[in-house]
């Protein structure tokens, strides 16, 4: 360790320059991991307000919510502790100055899907609604009468609730009553029993007794069908994989150029008796020391940059994960640093001094 640190003490600049490599490096790693995780909450925080054990959809709607269209006798509740139905719709809605891609939920407000109000009132009668309150940062209020693409109707935001969003899009719940007038005007059936989905409680999915036209399936393996969901997290995952690879690269070629440049002081040393393993666990300990170097100034870095984004940027940090991935490119840079502890070994101390 002494021969490490005084070799990096003694030539400043150059190991400098690896550490700020490791810096952009890791800096990259931990943002897109926490963008990874923004986006991922942003598809699936109102599917995880639920609190939901899993859903019933029909075996025809390729485990699309929207897709699913059942009765409300599908099921009667056989093998679940609680459940509950929901409609889904999707729209456009505009308080006359700004427009927002949305999900109407139908729920129950007694059900154990129906949220809790962070601001304002709960829906009452129909034509109300109550909104994801990321709504508030695009000048949304309480009071305002939305229009909505598919529709004459018109719906009234009576309150807030906080983490409703589905697919990336902000929700607003409502009743069932609501949601037929919105899809069928004048038309809409008083009775109508037409659902999407029935979200149930359970302790066992396998104890559902459902019908054969039906499936159900964990509230997990939805969330994973919801499109884009899986493709956006493989690929950012990829990415972080990647600069794994990169970190490791990029540390071995600078170490062992710096290696092949000392071969000659590393031939005189072990001249004099000093150990290759010596010089190898010095090599080892260096790059322990850069990279974690590099490491924490990157987590410092992220962490920073995170408290200054502003809202409209899905960044959220884990920071558990966060410093797993910080260990795994400390580990992947000294697996780097391998080639030169192999160069080191293989040093001819006579042919190395020119002897």
């Amino acid at each position: 360790m002494f021969l490490a640190w005084n070799e990096i003490r003694n030539n400043k600049l150059r190991f400098t320059l690896v550490i700020g490599v490791l810096v952009l490096i890791s800096y990259l790693v931990f943002f897109l991991s926490g963008l990874a995780n923004g986006l991922e909450q942003l598809n699936r925080e109102a599917v995880d307000k639920w609190e939901a054990d899993g859903i019933i959809l029909t075996e025809e709607s390729d485990l699309r919510l929207q897709q699913s269209i059942l009765s409300k006798d599908d099921f009667d509740g056989s093998g679940v502790d609680e459940y509950t139905e929901l409609s889904q719709l999707s729209a456009i809605a505009s308080n006359g100055d700004k427009k927002e891609n949305v999900y109407i939920f139908a729920v129950d407000p007694s059900s154990f899907i129906m949220p809790d109000v962070t601001e304002g009132n709960a829906f009452v009668d129909e034509g109300e609604v109550i909104a994801d309150d990321t709504l508030k940062e695009d000048g949304f209020e309480i009071g305002d009468e939305l229009s909505l693409s598919s529709t004459d109707e018109t719906l009234e935001i009576v309150g807030f609730t906080d983490k409703a969003r589905f697919n990336a899009a902000p929700v607003l719940f409502t009743d069932q009553d609501t949601l037929e007038t919105l899809q069928y005007g004048e038309f809409a059936e008083e009775d109508s029993d037409a659902i999407n989905a029935f979200i149930i409680r359970t302790d066992n999915l396998n104890n559902v007794e459902a019908d054969k036209t039906l499936q159900v399936i964990d509230t997990e393996t939805f969330i994973e069908n919801l499109p884009g969901y899986t493709e956006q997290n493989l690929t950012l995952t990829l990415m972080i994989y990647f600069l794994f690879i990169i970190s490791a690269v990029v540390l071995a070629i600078f170490l062992y150029v710096l290696t092949i440049q000392k071969i000659s002081i590393f031939g005189v040393m072990k001249a004099q008796g000093i150990s290759s393993g010596y010089l190898a666990g010095s090599v080892v300990a260096q790059t322990f020391l850069l990279s974690l170097a590099g490491v924490m100034i990157g987590l410092f870095l992220a962490v920073i940059t995170g408290l200054f984004l502003p809202a409209a940027v899905p960044v959220a940090f884990n920071y558990i994960e966060m410093l797993i991935y910080g260990i795994i490119l400390i580990v992947v840079s000294v697996i780097g640093a391998l080639i030169s502890v192999q160069t080191i070994v293989r040093i001819d101390p006579l042919k190395a001094i020119g002897g």
